[in-house]
């Protein structure tokens, strides 16, 4: 027969947490305690009920072991069908029931006699204050020395207590992680979409060097610095860089610098810890901790201003940084690549960048050519953007006759591509599956809209406007061959409605 001195108690619960402890997953778990326990308490049913204080539900930590009785097997039930396990969450303390008859008028319980159970013992398992829930034992025969054995089990709750506990931080912290992991993956499709390889066209001799140099700085852990003017694709060739680098499966972060105001920059780079501020209800990871082990684009360094780059360039010395209202240095492992399209020796000579954040930036260059100095690209451009784009829109793709690319070719785009994007773009609004002539062509360029961002416009602004250069350039006559009308393509009885509509006036673009 079992003594339950002191020693033994002891070393009994030395082995069951030796036993426990290694187990990552609760049925594991459950089970190996389950297993250990039965070599000293003999018991005939054995559960272990977690409590959700919430929902007022009991539910099982992983399942129960021996006898099932009819009516409590369900996983999850509301706590007033759990009788013993509710009056021993509200005492928070064990409740013995040497005869379990005497407490038949428990419909559990009926279901525990009809079973052929006659005694129970439950005790609380609790942390911190809190009941998790119930560790409860059944039997057909009651054990002996009920009391010696009651003290051990109280014992006992202490350590599956804290094993549960971890076990459910565990399993919260793994639900977690696969979240994060699938938000990380969700952001890394999104970002796929909106950059893809075959999306950036060119054919020109300059173009095909460029591309071969990105490629040779990819394979590198090297910072990159991306000049050229606006609208040249810096941003897509700063994707490219980190798609093909080893760096592919962090994050890219793109941080537009002029956007951030001196008290937002630290907060929004290096992040914040709880209390840092006004309104910083909880802390936060700044844009470079979310780039740890991935890369860092810093679009528009050029306009930085001077009083911040100093810290900035700390980060990249030392690769270590503290959050605002945080003392803790945060090491991180990040590629940067910077993007400008400002003159970053004027600037210096000016002192409006500081020279040792550029070399510490500049490692390599990449220079990428205005559409002017690539015009053998424009017609691929215009080609792959005209399909693109009117699928987009779900409209009929104009088609370019040799008029149209001529002009398109001879423009000077100052604009670049990302102008030649939006003239595309609104000739698909406004000529939908009609051939497109270099007349067409000039009297949008001549507008000087096609460089203006296509989101700021509704088909009925984009109409109106194109109607009004059309007439600036008739000197409002709607009639004739040279007239609004035929440069419109449309009859002069629609255009006339259409003026109407809009409230154009075309006498007030005659010559006064």
């Amino acid at each position: 027969m079992m003594t339950w001195s002191a020693a033994t108690r002891y070393r009994l619960l030395i082995e069951i947490n030796n036993a426990i402890v290694k187990h990552t997953n609760r049925a594991d778990l459950f089970n190996a305690l389950a297993s250990e326990i039965k070599k000293t308490v003999p018991y005939d049913r054995f559960s272990i009920n977690l409590y959700d204080a919430d929902k007022k539900l009991l539910s099982y930590f992983s399942t129960a072991e021996g006898i099932s009785p009819e009516g409590i097997s369900a996983y999850e039930r509301p706590l007033a069908k759990g009788p013993i396990a509710k009056a021993v969450i509200r005492s928070k303390e064990p409740l013995i029931i040497p005869d379990l008859k005497k407490r038949n008028y428990w419909a559990s319980v009926r279901a525990m006699l009809t079973a052929g159970l006659t005694a129970s013992m439950a005790y609380p398992l609790i942390t911190r204050g809190n009941v998790l829930g119930v560790l409860h034992f059944s039997f057909k025969e009651q054990p002996s020395k009920i009391e010696e054995l009651s003290q051990f089990l109280t014992e006992l709750t202490d350590v599956v207590a804290v094993a549960v506990d971890n076990m459910l931080a565990y399993s919260k912290l793994k639900e977690v992680n696969q979240s994060l992991v699938q938000q990380k993956q969700y952001l890394l499709e999104r970002a796929e979409e909106s950059y893809r390889p075959e999306s950036f066209y060119f054919n020109s001799t300059v173009m095909i060097e460029v591309m071969r140099q990105v490629e040779l700085i990819a394979a590198t852990d090297a910072s990159v610095l991306i000049t050229g003017e606006t609208g040249t694709g810096k941003d897509f060739i700063a994707r490219h860089i980190h798609r093909l680098s080893s760096r592919r499966s962090g994050l890219f972060v793109k941080v537009n610098c002029p956007a951030f105001s001196s008290g937002l920059f630290e907060s929004e780079l290096f992040g914040h810890a709880k209390g840092a501020f006004t309104g910083a209800a909880g802390s936060r990871a700044g844009r470079f901790e979310m780039a740890n082990d991935g890369t860092i684009f810093l679009d528009e360094i050029g306009e930085l201003p001077i009083d911040l780059q100093a810290k900035l360039l700390h980060v990249l010395q030392d690769k270590c940084f503290e959050r605002v209202g945080d003392n803790r240095p945060i090491e991180v492992n990040v590629r940067v690549i910077a993007a400008t399209n400002r003159d970053m020796s004027q600037a210096i000579r000016k002192y409006k960048f500081r020279s040792d954040l550029f070399y510490r930036l500049n490692t390599v260059e990449v220079k990428l050519p205005p559409l002017r100095e690539r015009r053998e690209d424009v017609p691929g451009l215009v080609q792959w953007l005209n399909q693109l784009e009117s699928r987009k829109a779900n409209r009929s793709a104009p088609r370019y006759i040799p008029s149209a690319m001529e002009v398109l070719r001879r423009h000077h785009w100052p604009g670049n591509v990302r102008e030649l994007k939006n003239l595309v773009k609104r000739m698909i609004i406004m000529h939908p599956g009609e051939n497109i002539s270099g007349e067409d062509v000039e009297i949008l360029v001549e507008s000087g809209q096609s460089n203006m961002g296509i989101r700021e416009y509704s088909l009925a602004t984009a109409e109106r406007q194109h109607i009004e250069t059309v007439l600036a350039r008739t000197n409002g006559r709607l009639g004739g061959k040279r007239g609004a009308a035929a440069l419109l393509r449309i009859p002069r009885t629609t255009l006339q409605y259409r003026l109407k509509k809009l409230g154009i006036d075309h006498k007030s673009f005659a010559p006064q």
